[in-house]
C-alpha cells in the first residue's frame, strides 16, 4: 500500500531506479555528511550499500518523485538468504530469532538534509512501517540506532539513562558481540552504564538522544545490551527492539490517540493488551480501520490529507 500526502508519498521501492536513489541518499547522508567510510567503487558510484541489500527491501518517502528519506527492512525469510541479519554483525539476537512469529530487522534510516525540519518525513516512514506490521503480522521490529562518532562517553547520559531504564527483558534482550569490533577499539567501550544511576538526569540524556531513539521511546520500544562501537561506519550503536504484540497503553496512545482505545479504563489490563495484540495479528483481507487509525494518528494535523492507494505493481528484479 502506498500512502499520499499531498506531494509526498511513503511505499516500498519498486525499481531499480527507486533503489539506486536510496542508496545515493544515504550515501549523502552517511559517507558524505557523517564520515562513514567507503569503497573505491562506492564512491565511484555515490551509493551506500553492503552485501545485506541484496535482498532487502527499503521503505522510502518520495517528494515530487524523488527519495528524500528511506528504512532498509529486512525480513526473516531475506535474512535467511543472506546468513542472517545485519545486526547479527554487531549483536547477538538468538533469542529474537528463536521468536515463533514474524520478525524483521529495520535499519540504514535516513532523511535528505533539506528535509529534517519537515516532521512530516520522518512521521511518513513511521506510517509507512506502521502499515507493514500490521499488513505483514511482523510481532517483533528491531535494529540498531545510531550516535555519529566513535566515543560513546559524548552520549553517556543517554546511553546511561537506556540502561537504567529501558533495558529489553532478559528473555528476548540482545547482547553486544564487542568481539567484533574493529582492530584497536577498546572492549570496554560496549558498557552502557557509563555514568552510576544517581547522576543521570533524564532531561539531559533526552537532549543527548537522536531523533530516531526519542521515536522509538515513545513507541514503547526496549534496548538490548551494550553499545556497538562501529569504526569504519563512524558510529556507535544501541539495540532496539519492539514486541509490538504486547502493546500496553503508551502504544495505544501513539497509534490509535489514546490510552483507553482498546477498551474501558476499568477494564483488566491483561485482557487490553490481549485485543492490541489481536489487532497487529489480523489477517491481511481486514486490517485497513486499524491501518487508518494508525497513519492518523502518526501523520497528526496532514492526516486529512491522507489517500491510500493498494500496489498492485510488481517490483522489478535485480
Amino acid at each position: 500500500m502506498a500512502i499520499k500526502v499531498r506531494d509526498f508519498e511513503v511505499r516500498l521501492t519498486r525499481n531499480k531506479e527507486e533503489r539506486k536513489q536510496v542508496r545515493q541518499l544515504r550515501y549523502s547522508v552517511f559517507v558524505q555528511e557523517e564520515g562513514a567510510s567507503a569503497t573505491e567503487e562506492q564512491r565511484a558510484l555515490g551509493e551506500e550499500y553492503d552485501a545485506y541489500d541484496r535482498f532487502a527491501e527499503y521503505m522510502a518517502v518520495f517528494h515530487n518523485g524523488r527519495v528524500v528519506g528511506t528504512y532498509r527492512i529486512i525480513d526473516r525469510n531475506a535474512a535467511d538468504k543472506m546468513g542472517g541479519f545485519y545486526t547479527e554483525t554487531e549483536y547477538n539476537i538468538s533469542k529474537i530469532k528463536k521468536y515463533r512469529g514474524n520478525i524483521a530487522e529495520m535499519s540504514r534510516a535516513c532523511v535528505e538534509k533539506s528535509y529534517r525540519d519537515n516532521a512530516l518525513v520522518m512521521r511518513m516512514l513511521w506510517a509507512g512501517l506502521g502499515e507493514l506490521i500490521v499488513r505483514r503480522k511482523i510481532g517483533i521490529v528491531f535494529g540498531v540506532a545510531s550516535f555519529v562518532g566513535t566515543k560513546p562517553a559524548r552520549s553517556a547520559q543517554a546511553i546511561s539513562y537506556l540502561y537504567y531504564n529501558h533495558l529489553t527483558p532478559l528473555r528476548l534482550r540482545a547482547t553486544v558481540v564487542s568481539e567484533n569490533f574493529a582492530d584497536g577499539v577498546n572492549p570496554k567501550l560496549s558498557r552502557m552504564n557509563i555514568l552510576p544511576r544517581e547522576f543521570v538526569d533524564e532531561a539531559d540524556a533526552r537532549a543527548e538522544m537522536t531523533p530516531l531513539i526519542k521515536g522509538y521511546l515513545r513507541l514503547g520500544a526496549t534496548f538490548g545490551s551494550g553499545v556497538f562501537v562501529d569504526a569504519p561506519f563512524n558510529s556507535y550503536d544501541v539495540f532496539v527492539m519492539l514486541e509490538t504484540r504486547k502493546m500496553n497503553a503508551t502504544y495505544q496512545k501513539h497509534f490509535l490517540g489514546r490510552e483507553n482505545a482498546l477498551g474501558n479504563p476499568d477494564d483488566d489490563k491483561e485482557n487490553i493488551i490481549k485485543a492490541v495484540g489481536k489487532i497487529v495479528t489480523f489477517p491481511v483481507v481486514g486490517p485497513f480501520k486499524v491501518v487508518r487509525a494508525v497513519v492518523d494518528f502518526l501523520l497528526r494535523e496532514d492526516a486529512a490529507d491522507a489517500e491510500y492507494i493498494e500496489d498492485t505493481d510488481k517490483n522489478e528484479e535485480e
